[in-house]
């Protein structure tokens, strides 16, 4: 089957949509209360159709007898009508039908993998984009389509996230958001049985809203085109990938969830490598790794200066950053000398990391732009954080990091540990701060770390 973008682009940007199965406080409906555009239900059950009626929802008995044409199908019926229900999207010209309906070659029945069959090769002779089944489907809160009831209250970023897991992707979109990052388009695509994980990464490949891509896999039905196609798009837009299944255990757990076969460990490492696109281990590096490909300028170098700690936290961000391979070099005499002329080293120091205790910290701004001029230096980190409060105002931070960025090719992070309830609160609330003048920043000096190294890998993956 071919794809069709503009199909694609119905589905993730609807106008009109239809549910098959839901009742008016059902999941489904739940999660369009946002939905601006003509929203419609199929349903049999008399007592059920008279409850969405009186919500406010037009109901049908079958999708055909909708009037006009429907950008989005979202089938919750019972599995034993998914053929049914099919043919009824074949024959509305729907933009794409996505298939919450499980229970079929995820349950290792001889008779449902045959259903599933059957389901996959009607769509596909007909050229029906289906997604799933098996699945959470789109998420696109600009169109006001969701994946459960938490819906996003901020801005949007350019992050597309593609996911065989509807809870992974979900995760995903909520930690994200926590972390500051809003993601612009998600799809949850399960079984996979004619839209697999290649077809939404050429889409999103064209789609100028999406700058970077994030996966979550546990398998890939057609290796070479996963391959093909991943080449074509980490050059262009960074591809971040959280692979299920590394071990005999969560293998075990694959085949009992989407029924992926699994794929040899270092297969997938050398083939990702082929290609330059970033692995990860879990959904926090994940997050942290999208952030720093979207928000930091290129990063060549493993030179990196850090300021803004006091006393054993320059030695543990000094570990966590040498942990991950970067070197953090002596300054120049010129930068030394001029630290020299307005620094106390009584309680501090500044060798690298530098140790601003408290008397400095005052001083942040004249420190971080002596690093922005050091010759040995190519990367900026400066520990932000909630307990600095009594030192400077933690605004003044951010515009310190948005000046440099502004002006300088190196790249600028931030790292805001917290120890309490409190410290946490206001992490939430600064890392968005940061983010919105394009600075990354990361809840630890270990997630800062090796999300500036995966971005690191990323750019010297594309140099080779």
């Amino acid at each position: 089957m071919k794809l069709d973008f503009s199909k694609l682009d119905r589905a993730f940007k609807p106008k009109t949509l239809a549910v098959i199965g839901d009742r008016p406080n059902g999941l489904w409906f739940r999660t369009l209360g946002s939905f601006k555009g003509k929203k419609y239900s199929v349903q049999v059950n008399p007592e059920t159709a008279k409850e969405i009626e009186a919500a406010g929802i037009p109901n049908y008995k079958s999708l055909t007898e909708i009037p006009g044409p429907i950008d989005l199908v979202i089938v919750s019926t019972p599995r034993t009508a998914a053929l049914s229900v099919l043919e009824d999207c074949i024959n509305s010209d729907v933009g794409g039908a996505h298939f919450f309906t499980a229970g079929f070659s995820e349950t290792d029945s001889e008779e449902w993998t045959e259903v599933e069959r059957k389901l996959a090769a009607r769509a596909k002779d007909a050229s029906l984009h289906l997604i799933g089944p098996n699945c959470m489907g789109i998420y696109s809160p600009a169109y006001g389509v969701g994946q459960n009831i938490w819906e996003y209250k901020g801005s949007i970023d350019p992050v597309a996230m593609i996911s065989q897991s509807g809870t992974n992707c979900t995760t995903f979109c909520q930690l994200a958001n926590i972390q500051g990052l809003d993601v612009t388009r998600a799809v949850s695509f399960g079984n996979g049985v004619v839209l697999d994980s290649p077809d939404y990464l050429e889409y999103f490949l064209q789609d100028d809203e999406i700058k970077v891509i994030a996966m979550y896999l546990e398998g890939v039905k057609d290796g070479r085109r996963f391959i093909e196609v991943l080449k074509k798009v980490s050059p262009v837009k960074p591809v971040v990938i959280w692979k299920g299944g590394r071990t005999s255990e969560g293998i075990r757990a694959i085949n009992s969830h989407t029924g992926s076969l699994a794929i040899s460990q270092a297969i997938w490492d050398a083939a990702l490598k082929q290609c330059g696109a970033v692995q990860v281990d879990n959904v926090e590096e994940l997050i942290d790794t999208v952030k720093a490909l979207l928000y930091l300028k290129p990063v060549y170098s493993n030179r990196v200066a850090i300021a803004g700690g006091s006393g054993g936290q320059s030695v543990a961000i000094a570990d966590a950053y040498g942990a991950e391979g970067f070197e953090l070099p002596r300054l120049t005499k010129e930068s030394y000398d001029e630290l020299g002329t307005f620094f106390s080293v009584i309680g501090a120091g500044y060798p690298n990391p530098i140790d601003t205790g408290g008397a400095n910290r005052q001083q942040i701004r004249r420190i971080m732009e002596i690093l922005e001029k050091d010759a040995n230096i190519d990367n900026l980190v400066l520990q932000s954080g909630a307990r600095f409060l009594l030192f400077t105002a933690t605004n003044q931070d951010y515009d310190i990091l948005a000046d440099i960025k502004k002006r300088s090719d190196k790249p600028v992070m931030a790292v805001y540990p917290f120890s309490t309830p409190e410290d946490f609160k206001r992490v939430i609330e600064d890392t968005r701060e940061f983010q919105k003048r394009g600075i990354p920043s990361f809840p630890s000096f270990e997630r800062g770390a090796r999300a500036l190294r995966n971005t690191y890998e990323y750019y010297r993956m594309q140099k080779e």
